[in-house]
């Protein structure tokens, strides 16, 4: 198993998993050192997350779901997600999410892929609430906070940095990222962190109201490429936008 991609895993899943939205529960035991094989016992309960990791361990021919580029291909994206044919994603899935009510998946034979953002946009039900009319600010409130976003760090103060991000509106159609906002997010807790302290000026990743890790340019753009091509896919942003 990766040590690495274990504690990669963990900076990205901890946030969902200490809000109890994924995950077992006890979510600090991921920030505590050596934490490994915990980190390994967690992620097999993430239902969505677990299921993308395998395929791709398979895909890349390692068999370990943990392994640091499967890890990286999930949560950033890199060229193994162009391993898998969006088909057998969606098959999987069928299989897996048998009976999940919502979602604009099973439809996605031709453009789906094993990222982190295909499942907050096509597999949760969220979206679908915004195309039938539902009331708004919940469901872009949840997939503002559950997608990968890129964020530039302002302040540092204790276990919380001030960041600036730009945050996810709807305007009655499409799904677009709004004016900068700024906002506070944590990177440690009580002593525990999986990173170094965060410097002023850098970019970094940011999950529900955690600081991921730090991010280079391409990184960050990366991101943001792929958000925008799984919203247009989707329908959420019809004209790429």
């Amino acid at each position: 198993m990766s040590r690495s991609g274990a504690a990669r895993f963990a900076r990205y899943a901890y946030p969902p998993n200490e809000l109890g939205f994924c995950g077992p529960a006890g979510a600090r035991e991921m920030l505590a050192p050596d934490a490994v094989h915990d980190i390994e016992h967690r992620a097999r309960h993430f239902e969505g997350a677990w299921s993308y990791l395998q395929l791709l361990a398979d895909a890349a021919g390692v068999g370990d779901p943990l392994h640091a580029d499967v890890v990286d291909a999930y949560w950033l994206g890199n060229d193994l997600l162009d391993a898998i044919p969006p088909a057998a994603l969606v098959t999987r899935l069928e299989d897996r999410f048998r009976g999940q009510v919502g979602g604009t998946w099973r439809g996605a034979a031709a453009r789906a892929r094993a990222h982190h953002s295909f499942q907050v946009f096509e597999v949760y039900p969220w979206a679908g609430l915004l195309r039938a009319g539902r009331p708004s600010r919940p469901a872009v409130h949840v997939l503002d906070r559950c997608r990968i976003r890129v964020g530039e760090v302002l302040g540092v103060l204790g276990e919380s940095v001030t960041v600036t991000s730009r945050p996810l509106v709807w305007d009655g159609a499409a799904l677009l990222e709004g004016e900068a906002v700024v906002e506070q997010a944590r990177w440690s807790v009580e002593g525990r962190s999986l990173i170094d302290v965060p410097v002023v000026g850098e970019l970094v990743a940011l999950h529900w109201d955690w600081v991921c890790e730090p991010l280079t340019p391409e990184q960050a753009a990366g991101i943001k490429k792929l958000e925008q091509q799984t919203l247009h896919g989707s329908g959420l942003s019809p004209d790429g936008r």
